[in-house]
């Protein structure tokens, strides 16, 4: 099927499905309110709510590629206020769902039974799925003004023992995904959390990942602000799936210039990138190994290298910490003694920008978890230790709910 074709057939589709949506909400509301005085006015306020929806919808599926650059603030509006509106009308179209059960089940007891019973309009069930939709709402509205700029800094001890004496209490900062392409300008709030970094004096910074969106330009206004980031053993990064000009409607020739200015743009930051290479720490004549590759997921970009970035590091009597982007990299290829690697860190997930964690009630949900099991936090097996940071940046929707920008300090020490 032709390029052209698929995306046709994918629009219509989805679009099939938003529609249906829109249908199931509405009756919802409109079960609940039609006989509102004012029924008329809300109906045509929330008709004229829909055509600008689909107008964004519209207009972020066709002209994101050009408007990305030439109307950013405009296409940030446009998504932010999808998302915003979409959602809790989901909300709705799910309890209508259920509303629509309960009657066909009602309908049918009576005529099985022979029964004469009216059934009921509206049920608890209406009135529950109009407060779950506002709750919705506001928490989506959060998330796309103040969610996406809480940034919490988590703090991690990771117990290794393989450790030389003098890196205990080695302190590592790693921030992940900072999507620069999805913020307009540099809003002050960004700033601020860099600034936060350095004073959380770590030894090391580490940058696992997904600068950009999809071409390097998104980073040059941002250069200043990174280079002013300093720790005194150095900054190292790697390549994330969206650093490569992968996902942008670009000829081969322009992705090309894309990863070379990108790789440029990291040097120009202060970071080393590591290019399936690695780095020695020493102190007091003692050392570790730190290993970074480039992408390297399970469905995604597979340009990452471990056997090339490993080989003359040591890693095998050393205590080695490994910079992989996405966590699938671990269990495919680290995990269960398959490299010789004590600490993973990687991002990529972004706790899907959305879910709810109550670490002292053991809750920890969110959608990520649905494709990948290891999404979020710190995760062991046998003695091998997997870092996921849940994103310093946002992407696609432009805002965070219950899931906010991290910046993770990991503390390791002897076991």
């Amino acid at each position: 099927m032709p390029s052209i074709a698929r995306m046709i057939f994918s629009f219509l589709f989805l679009s099939a499905i938003l529609a249906s949506i829109e249908w199931l909400s509405f009756r919802l509301l409109n079960r609940r309110l039609e006989q509102h005085p004012n029924w008329h006015q809300i109906r045509l306020a929330w008709l004229c709510l829909v055509v600008l929806i689909w107008i964004a919808f519209v207009i972020n599926g066709f002209m994101w590629p050009t408007w990305r650059s030439t109307h950013p603030r405009l296409l940030s509006v446009m998504s932010i206020s999808f998302f915003v509106m979409f959602i809790p009308k989901l909300v709705m179209a799910l309890f209508e769902s259920l509303e629509i059960v309960r009657t066909g089940g009602f309908k049918l007891f009576n005529q099985v039974s022979g029964s004469s019973r009216p059934i009921s309009r509206e049920s608890f069930l209406t009135q529950l799925g109009l407060g779950a939709a506002g709750l919705t709402f506001a928490g989506f509205l959060y998330g796309v003004t103040w969610g996406k700029y809480a940034y919490r800094v988590e703090h991690v001890k990771v117990p290794m023992p393989n450790l030389p004496p003098a890196f205990d209490g080695f302190k590592m900062v790693q921030i992940s995904d900072a999507h620069l392409g999805s913020f307009v300008d540099t809003p002050r709030p960004v700033l601020e959390a860099l600034e936060q970094i350095n004073n959380l004096a770590p030894d090391v910074i580490l940058f696992t990942g997904d600068l950009v969106n999809t071409h390097a330009d998104e980073a040059e206004q941002w250069i200043e602000a990174f280079s002013r980031l300093h720790a005194p053993l150095g900054k190292f990064s790697i390549m994330g799936n969206h650093d490569y000009a992968d996902y942008g409607p670009f000829e081969e020739s322009e992705r090309e210039v894309s990863r070379k200015r990108i790789k440029e743009i990291h040097q120009e930051m202060g970071f080393r990138l590591l290019l399936n290479e690695h780095h020695h720490f020493e102190r007091e004549g003692e050392r570790i190994a730190l290993i970074g590759v480039e992408n390297w997921g399970k469905g995604f970009r597979r340009s990452g290298d471990l056997s090339a970035a490993l080989k003359g590091s040591d890693a095998e009597s050393l205590c080695s910490v490994l910079m992989s982007h996405d966590p699938t990299h671990w269990e495919e290829q680290v995990m269960d003694g398959q490299a010789p690697i004590e600490l993973t860190l990687s991002g990529h997930t972004h706790g899907m920008q959305f879910g709810i964690e109550i670490p002292w009630l053991g809750i920890k949900w969110s959608p990520s978890q649905w494709r990948y099991k290891r999404w979020a936090g710190l995760y062991k097996e046998s003695n091998q230790f997997l870092h996921i940071n849940r994103g310093f940046g946002v992407l696609g929707f432009h805002g965070r709910v219950g899931m906010p920008p991290e910046i993770t300090v990991l503390e390791i020490e002897r076991a």
